[in-house]
């Protein structure tokens, strides 16, 4: 099996452990994010309606989505990640930098590896997120979707490829500028323990890897927050006027979400994401340090 491979089935396993972890707060930060103001007083109202409301398996609506294309997500960001981690280890090698064997990156390797993988990323998390947003916030006693490839075949049908990608140019945004923040993070963690102890990557003990992945989620969110909220007011959005559409662009979904609601808007729905963060973000490395392990073992 090719190093390539083994770094896509560890990511797959990754973003497994991050769907099954995180999808309940995320229901609850989609609905706060995208509720007209004052529809929640906060997170635990949020959750209580959804419960009494909708019932427990509600927490999970939309998953079959990010659990197939999330999976594929993360898969793709640690392959790419990892294989541009090695271009550059071959050319600290060539130059005699970053260590014994090369691989103790920079920062700014680090930064373009994470911006590298995002950008790489969002090409699928666009329309994934899309479709699960679009299932997450339908009326759950007249839904418009069956489920996720019945709201792709219609918005397809209706709105063509372009409708599926609604909001796409934010989420590159998202990704891009998240995941350069959110590997550097978690790398520079690692590259620590390692210097300090003098050890390898594999001898880490496995809750280290959960408490760095934590640390890079918290800092992920911090950068990226405002950005995922104007992303998720875009793919609710309607399609067209004639469907309710709010905003032209998502510069204009700024101008009126600050205009309309204010500041507060842009962070609203953040307790779930603060809470969920370190939980999914700390099982996601763990799934793929482990599978990683394994692979390579």
């Amino acid at each position: 099996m090719s190093n390539a491979i083994k770094d896509l089935v560890a990511g797959t396993a990754g973003g497994i452990a991050q769907v099954l972890v995180g999808q309940p707060f995320d229901i609850v930060k989609v609905r706060m994010q995208t509720s007209a103001k004052g529809t929640y007083t906060g997170m635990l109202h949020c959750a209580g309606g959804i419960l009494k409301n909708e019932g427990p398996l509600a927490f999970y609506k939309g998953t079959l989505t990010p659990l197939l294309g999330i999976g594929v997500c993360v898969s793709i960001q640690f392959g790419v990640l990892e294989y541009a981690k090695r271009i550059f280890t071959a050319q600290n090698l060539a130059r005699g930098e970053g260590g014994v064997e090369g691989k103790m990156l920079g920062g700014g390797q680090l930064v373009i590896a994470g911006v590298a993988a995002g950008l790489a990323n969002g090409i699928v998390s666009g329309p994934v997120e899309h479709i699960r947003i679009r299932l997450q916030t339908q009326s759950n006693t007249n839904p418009i979707y069956k489920g996720p490839f019945n709201a792709m075949k219609k918005i397809a049908s209706q709105h063509g490829i372009a409708g599926i990608f609604k909001g796409q140019g934010v989420t590159f945004l998202r990704e891009a500028t998240g995941y350069g923040v959110y590997f550097l993070a978690y790398e520079k963690l690692v590259q620590r323990e390692m210097t300090q102890k003098g050890i390898r990557r594999d001898q880490i003990n496995p809750m280290n890897s959960v408490l760095y992945g934590a640390t890079a989620g918290y800092a992920l969110w911090a950068v990226i927050y405002p950005i995922d909220m104007i992303k998720s007011r875009m793919q609710t959005d309607g399609f067209s006027p004639s469907t309710g559409q709010k905003y032209t662009s998502a510069r204009d979904c700024v101008r009126k979400v600050w205009r309309t609601e204010g500041i507060g808007a842009f962070t609203r729905g953040l307790g779930p994401t603060l809470i969920r963060s370190p939980f999914a973000n700390g099982a996601t490395f763990l799934g793929f340090e482990m599978a990683s392990r394994l692979l390579y073992s």
